[in-house]
């Protein structure tokens, strides 16, 4: 196995800073988040992006972890729990958040503002538990010369 814990640092730290905007967007409510183009921009492209990266880090972990690639953004996170880098029961929930992505990336249809706003509210929680599990599982899988102190 070869984890490269800084690329996985990298990306949850970026994670971090993306997350970081999103508490005062849905603080002040679903009707402000409903008639401010600039927070449903900064929403969708802080989710975009926090989402991509997630999937980054699920697709590094599997595959450095001698499993083959898996085979879209979706299965990325139910394999991840699998694997036991994340609950699996975590990861079936998170791994909805793929199609979100995907629908905010290539613009499908028409974002249902609503939707976007519990997905935002569902970050809040989920990301950090996100990040939480896959330090966790770093902890465990790389050999103690390649830990962080």
């Amino acid at each position: 196995m070869s984890l490269d814990r800084d690329l996985l640092t990298r990306k949850m730290l970026l994670i971090a800073q993306d997350f970081d905007g999103l508490a005062a967007i849905r603080d002040r409510g679903l009707d402000a988040y409903r008639g401010d183009r600039r927070d449903q921009a900064v929403a969708e492209r802080h989710l975009e992006r926090m989402i991509g990266r997630m999937i980054d880090i699920n697709y590094h972990v599997l595959t450095e972890s001698g499993h083959p690639p898996p085979a879209d953004y979706h299965a990325s996170f139910v394999q991840a729990g699998a694997l036991g880098a994340l609950e699996p029961a975590f990861a079936r929930r998170l791994a909805s958040s793929a199609g979100l992505r995907t629908r905010i990336v290539h613009e499908y249809d028409q974002l249902d503002h609503d939707r976007v706003f519990e997905a935002l509210s569902a970050a809040l929680h989920d990301v950090p538990e996100y990040l939480a599990s896959v330090n966790r599982y770093l902890e465990l899988a790389l050999p103690a010369e390649n830990r962080q102190s």
